[in-house]
């Protein structure tokens, strides 16, 4: 749902003649990469770590602007508004660009028709974590918890409609438990309240949480996946934890806005599977707990379809509405 200055802007960018769209040609000056939460979240930390490479590969400088709120959809609502001249792209999630404007009223823009998936750039884990003063000790013992304080324990989330969010409503609902949820601006915010003691449970980014678990800070339950996370091999599952069902994880796209021209979205197809590709880059990467990314355009594509259709069913289930 693009305005008319949109709709103007993609078709004078339809008009430039070729050469001026040509792989050659772009960019040619400071590229801003929109980012819908704070420091310190997944987004921000796979921006940055990407960051130096494409810059390399761009020869042009990439400038981080993080734009948080909306549970992320500010920052998508402004690429979907966007130039599609590809000097403002958007590194997102799978909540802020396929589960949460749906669930706005009225939508801010639609998420098939008003952006253009590019490139996935990686997934992650989510990871179960307390509070060092939690009397629980593993999973179970959370659960137990939880059981035996209804409508006293709280969780939190970078906002509502979040994966975040959304995860920790599927394990209440599957267990039977009544706990409140605290929705923050960013993710940010939520760790600094998890690490105070003020916050029972997070089901949040593995990347977010790993440095905490690592320095002794934080206590980890759980994770998110069937199989268990390299980084984190001696942490079970929440699915081996007594919930067999149990599977969620998040990903990170680079998104353009709609109607980009398709040499400049595979010229960030290239910058990133090239940035990748790079063992030491992917080793960093991967130690920050993410899963590396890559992959086609038309990949992200359907990814961005069959996640929206899947977690547009767990909203409706759970009548998650986004005030």
């Amino acid at each position: 749902m693009l305005n008319r200055r949109g709709l103007l802007a993609a078709a004078g960018a339809a008009a430039l003649p070729m050469p001026a769209l040509a792989q050659g040609a772009y960019p040619t000056r400071t590229v801003s990469l929109l980012v819908g939460f704070a420091p310190g979240g997944g987004t921000d930390i796979i921006s940055r770590l990407l960051q130096p490479a494409l810059q390399e590969e761009f020869g042009q400088a990439l400038a981080i602007d993080n734009r948080a709120g909306g549970s992320g959809t500010i920052a998508a609502t402004q690429n979907a508004r966007g130039r599609p001249d590809g000097y403002q792209m958007l590194m997102t999630t799978v909540s802020a660009s396929a589960v949460v404007p749906p669930t706005m009223k009225p939508p801010p823009f639609d998420i098939i028709a008003d952006q253009t998936a590019v490139v996935l750039a990686g997934t992650v884990p989510l990871v179960a974590v307390v509070p060092l003063s939690s009397p629980a000790q593993d999973f179970r013992g959370f659960i137990a918890h939880a059981k035996a304080n209804p409508g006293k324990l709280n969780y939190s989330s970078s906002g509502v409609a979040t994966q975040q969010h959304l995860a920790a409503a599927a394990l209440s609902f599957a267990a039977g438990l009544d706990m409140t949820h605290i929705p923050f601006r960013g993710t940010g915010q939520a760790v600094n309240e998890v690490l105070a003691g003020r916050i029972d449970i997070a089901i949040d980014t593995l990347p977010t949480y790993l440095p905490h678990i690592r320095a002794g800070r934080v206590r980890a339950l759980a994770t998110t996946l069937k199989e268990r996370v390299p980084t984190l091999p001696d942490v079970p599952t929440i699915a081996e934890s007594g919930f067999p069902d149990f599977d969620a994880a998040v990903w990170y796209m680079v998104m353009g806005p709609p109607g980009l021209p398709a040499p400049i979205a595979e010229r960030w197809v290239a910058a990133v599977n090239k940035a990748l590709s790079d063992p030491g880059l992917r080793q960093r990467v991967a130690d920050a707990g993410f899963i590396p990314g890559g992959g086609t355009s038309a990949d992200a594509a359907a990814l961005l379809r069959r996640d929206a259709a899947k977690y547009a069913e767990v909203i409706r289930r759970a009548n998650i509405q986004f005030d």
